[in-house]
């Protein structure tokens, strides 16, 4: 008998295939994207060419930033099941993200001292200070604050999701308490407390995660996750750095349009460490 030959000119089954494709037909990029809203949102409240890179620049940002918080939902989710491999791929993600954040701040710098003049007065009240997807970040990353939410009491449904961040345990939080179901010496009282309240570093916690290091080989996961974490918060730390570098070239020592010192007030920003004691242990390495 001989062989049947698969026939070039036969019409294959492709009904899945064209069910998919007849779905997104009727759609467009720009529908599919929704560019209509995105790219009707940029509305300068004045005439001066320079407003507009003012606020595309702080738009992308958000944008980013809902990635970011995206990404990190999903790594806390994976270090409460310890399951931390596909959480290292979110990390990574999150450090390219950072990277686009970083990126913003070399664009708004071209903007000099006077072209932001010419429409400082038109933003009102307007300010970076109040972003609630940078206070969630925050939140979620441990740098905890009641008095922080509460300029977002006017928009009832931000306030509760950054009340519900606020009063959970933040990434840090369930990383302590991964090292704990672990077997590493967690004390009781960074795994059971006020987690509205800020962290206070602990001595125990710190040789729990040099524990972690000198047991790399057995426990790689959780030393790859402690390296993650530090990648996390230095990067975070450059971006409160250029973030501080950007204001200063471009207002100086004014103050910030939300009522904060401005330089002063993102200057003190830069001492807070999201996991203080992953950089204290380095020293007794």
């Amino acid at each position: 008998m001989s062989e049947r030959r698969a026939d070039p000119t036969r019409s294959v089954d492709l009904s899945d295939e064209r069910v998919h494709w007849d779905l997104g037909a009727s759609q467009s990029y720009g529908e599919y994207l929704q560019l209509d809203k995105l790219l009707s949102a940029q509305k300068p409240n004045s005439f001066e060419h320079d407003e507009m890179l003012f606020i595309i620049v702080h738009q992308a940002s958000e944008l980013w930033m809902r990635l970011f918080l995206h990404e990190l939902e999903a790594v806390m989710e994976c270090v409460r099941r310890d399951d931390l491999g596909p959480s290292f791929k979110k990390l990574g993600r999150i450090s390219g993200v950072q990277q686009q954040l970083l990126g913003v701040w070399e664009v708004l710098s071209t903007m000099t001292p006077f072209d932001y003049s010419a429409f400082r007065n038109s933003l009102g009240r307007a300010s970076g200070f109040q972003s609630q997807q940078y206070r969630l970040l925050e939140f979620l990353m441990g740098n905890k604050h009641r008095d922080m939410i509460a300029v977002h009491k006017r928009d009832p449904e931000a306030y509760a999701r950054l009340q519900r961040a606020l009063e959970a345990p933040s990434l840090y939080d369930e990383c302590l308490r991964l090292l704990s179901r672990r077997g590493y010496g967690i004390p009781e009282e960074s795994l059971v407390r006020d987690f509205s309240e800020p962290y206070l570093p602990s001595k125990q916690v710190a040789g729990a995660w040099l524990g972690v290091y000198h047991n790399a080989t057995k426990d790689w996961d959780l030393y790859e996750l402690a390296e993650r974490l530090v990648d996390l918060d230095h990067k975070f730390q450059l971006w409160r750095f250029h973030h501080m570098k950007t204001v200063e070239r471009v207002i100086g020592y004014k103050p910030g349009t939300g009522g904060t010192g401005g330089v002063s007030y993102l200057a003190k920003a830069l001492e807070l460490r999201f996991f203080p004691e992953l950089w204290q242990v380095r020293t007794s390495m």
